[in-house]
C-alpha cells in the first residue's frame, strides 16, 4: 500500500490500517507514516500489529500512552530488547548495555556518564564543535548545489569521536558502520548485503574496533574520554567487564548518530519554500534559536520507535496487554499528538511549552541529550548566522529504516549573508 503523503487524508477512513506494515522500512523511505499514525490515534491508539504468522506487537501512537510505557520500567522492561529488529528474541546485551537495562542497575551505570555529560562539561568542547560545524558547512558557501543531509551525517561522529577519544582517520568508516547498523535495508549503506548480513557485519566490525580501543585504554588508564570513564564505572561492587564496556561503546555511538544529523534537515525540509524559512533563519536575531532547536527535535523525532515488553498483564488504552507482549511506542506519532500539542502539524519555532519526547522519557531519557542539544544549537546558530536564504536543488531522499526517521540526501543552494 502506498501511504498517503498528505495530512489531508486524515479522518476520512480511507486508510486501511490492516494493510499498513510499520515494520517495513519502505513505509518511511517511500511514504509518510503520519497520516497512518493519526488514524491510529483516532481509531485505535493501542493496536495489535501482527508480524508474520506467529509474532506481533502492540503499536502505541499517543503521547499519554507512549510516555507511560517508556516511563514505567516496573511494568514495561527494556531488558528483552528496545528495537523491532529484536522482536521475537531476547537482546544479548540485556542487563549489560544501559539502553537494555532497567533501574536500579541502569541508574548505577548511567550516573557517572550523566555527570560527565553535563551541559557545562560539554560546552567546554563548544569551540571544537563549532569548528567541526563550520568545516562541514563551508562548501555550501560556494553557491553551488550542496547536499546538506550528507554533510551533517558526518557531524555526530566528529563530536562523539572527539568525546570518546577516537582517531579522526577512523571517523568516516565508523559513520558508515553506524549507518549500516541503523539502516541495514538501505542499499546505500548495506554494502550489497541482505539485511541480516549487513547488520551482523556492522556489529562484528564495530565491536572488534572497540575491543582494540578498549584494550589500549586498559594499558594506559586515567584518560578523560568517555571510554576511559566506562572502564572505571562501578556496578554492584565491580567494574564492568569487557562485553559490557563494548556494548555501551556501541550504544553511545549509535545514540549520537541516530539523533543529531536528522533534526536540522527535517526542520529545514518543512520550511524551505515557505515564509517560515526566514523566521527560522532570523532566529538568532529574534532570540528564538533555543525554541527552534526544540521544535526541530519534536518535528523530526529521529528515533522512530522504542520497544518494551510487558512484565505483567496490564490494561493499556483499553487493550489487554499480556505479560511478555512486545509494546512499541512510535515517538513521531506521540510528538504530533493533537491532545498534547496545539496545531502539531505546523512547525512553530516559538512553540512553548514543548514537552516533546524525542529523547524518550523517564529513566531511559537519552544520556547524551546535552551533547545533542549543544551540537544542534551550534549547527543551527552557524546556519542562521551564515546563510540568508536556502533553496531546493534536488529531490529529498529518506533513509530506509524503521528505527531512524531521517533524510539522507537534501540538495540545497545557499545564499550567504552579505
Amino acid at each position: 500500500m502506498r501511504i498517503p503523503t498528505s495530512i489531508d487524508a486524515i479522518g476520512d477512513n480511507t486508510i486501511d490500517l490492516d494493510a499498513v506494515d510499520l515494520v517495513d522500512p519502505r513505509t518511511y523511505s517511500e511514504g509518510d507514516p503520519h497520516p497512518v499514525w493519526a488514524e491510529m490515534r483516532r481509531r485505535e491508539p493501542v493496536r495489535w500489529h501482527p508480524v508474520g504468522s506467529d509474532l506481533g506487537f502492540w503499536s502505541v501512537t499517543t503521547y499519554e500512552h507512549g510516555s507511560w510505557v517508556l516511563r514505567d520500567h516496573e511494568t514495561f522492561t527494556s531488558q528483552r530488547g528496545t528495537l523491532l529488529n529484536l522482536l521475537g528474541k531476547d537482546d544479548p546485551a540485556g542487563g549489560q548495555q544501559m539502553a537494555a537495562t532497567d533501574p536500579p542497575r541502569h541508574t548505577r551505570m548511567r550516573e557517572p556518564l550523566q555527570r560527565a555529560l553535563t551541559i557545562k562539561s560539554v560546552e567546554r568542547s563548544g569551540d571544537q564543535i563549532r569548528a567541526q560545524v563550520r568545516r562541514l558547512l563551508d562548501p555550501a558557501k560556494s553557491g553551488e548545489p550542496f547536499d546538506l543531509a550528507q554533510a551533517v551525517t558526518r557531524l555526530p561522529m566528529a563530536v562523539t569521536g572527539m568525546l570518546m577519544g577516537l582517531p579522526e582517520e577512523d571517523w568516516p568508516r565508523l559513520t558508515q558502520l553506524t549507518l549500516m547498523s541503523i539502516a541495514p535495508d538501505d542499499p546505500e549503506f548495506n554494502e550489497g548485503a541482505d539485511t541480516q548480513t549487513a547488520l551482523q557485519r556492522a556489529h562484528r566490525e564495530l565491536f572488534a574496533y572497540f575491543a582494540e580501543i578498549v584494550r589500549a585504554r586498559q594499558k594506559n588508564p586515567g584518560g578523560d574520554d568517555l571510554i576511559s570513564l566506562l572502564l572505571t564505572i562501578d556496578v554492584e561492587g565491580r567494574t564492568m567487564g569487557l562485553g559490557e564496556v563494548l556494548a555501551n561503546c556501541y550504544s553511545l555511538l549509535l545514540g549520537a548518530n541516530v539523533t543529531t544529523p536528522y533534526v536540522p534537515t527535517a526542520a529545514l525540509d518543512a520550511v524551505i519554500g515557505t515564509p517560515m524559512l526566514h523566521e527560522v533563519l532570523e532566529s538568532a536575531n529574534t532570540g528564538t534559536i533555543l525554541t527552534t532547536v526544540e521544535e526541530a527535535l519534536r518535528w523530526a523525532s529521529p528515533a522512530n520507535h522504542f520497544m518494551r515488553h510487558a512484565v505483567r498483564d496490564v490494561d493499556l488504552g483499553g487493550r489487554q496487554v499480556r505479560s511478555g507482549d512486545a509494546v512499541v511506542v512510535w515517538l513521531g506519532s506521540a510528538n504530533r499528538d493533537e491532545t498534547a500539542f496545539e496545531d502539531p502539524f505546523t512547525f512553530n519555532p516559538k512553540r512553548k511549552p514543548n514537552r516533546h519526547i524525542a529523547f524518550g522519557v523517564g529513566g531511559h531519557y537519552c544520556v547524551g541529550h546535552t551533547v545533542a542539544r549543544v551540537t544542534l544549537r551550534a549547527l543551527f546558530d552557524e546556519i542562521v548566522s551564515t546563510f540568508a536564504d536556502l533553496d531546493r536543488a534536488g529531490e529529498v531522499e529518506h533513509l530506509s529504516s524503521n528505527f531512524v526517521a531521517g533524510i539522507k540526501h537534501m540538495p540545497v543552494i545557499a545564499k550567504v549573508r552579505g
